[in-house]
């Protein structure tokens, strides 16, 4: 139960920042894109909500296509598998950072520019 409070805690907070984000038109410029020219796995997070809020899934989807799925199959995984043992959990973990860190690479190679965060 305390597991599913602290999860309803953090998308509620997640919300209220995504509401705020969005109502105010704030646009957040990415840090290390600014300092590095190279884009993060979180580049597009902003706009990715923004469209999502406006009912653009396919917009939101070419903003950030790793947190898009991400956004997508967390909420399944914890629902399907809310008991997984240690041992899985950290395999899941560390697939995970291997994922994001292949994702950060391959969106600053000119051959995978469909990974930038582009507007349709």
């Amino acid at each position: 139960m305390k597991r599913i409070v602290s999860y309803l805690l953090f998308f509620v907070c997640i919300s209220i920042a995504v509401l705020f984000v969005t109502k105010y038109n704030i646009v957040v410029d990415c840090p290390i894109l600014t300092i590095t020219g190279f884009y993060c796995p979180g580049c597009g997070i902003t706009r990715l909500f923004q469209s999502l809020l406006a009912g653009q899934i396919y917009q939101a989807f070419r903003y950030n296509p790793l947190l898009f799925i991400i956004l997508i199959t967390t909420p399944v995984y914890l629902v399907i598998y809310p008991k997984i043992n240690q041992k899985n959990n950290k395999r899941i973990l560390y697939g995970t950072v291997i994922i994001v860190l292949l994702y950060t690479v391959l969106r600053n190679i000119p051959l995978f520019s469909f990974l930038e965060p582009t507007t349709l």
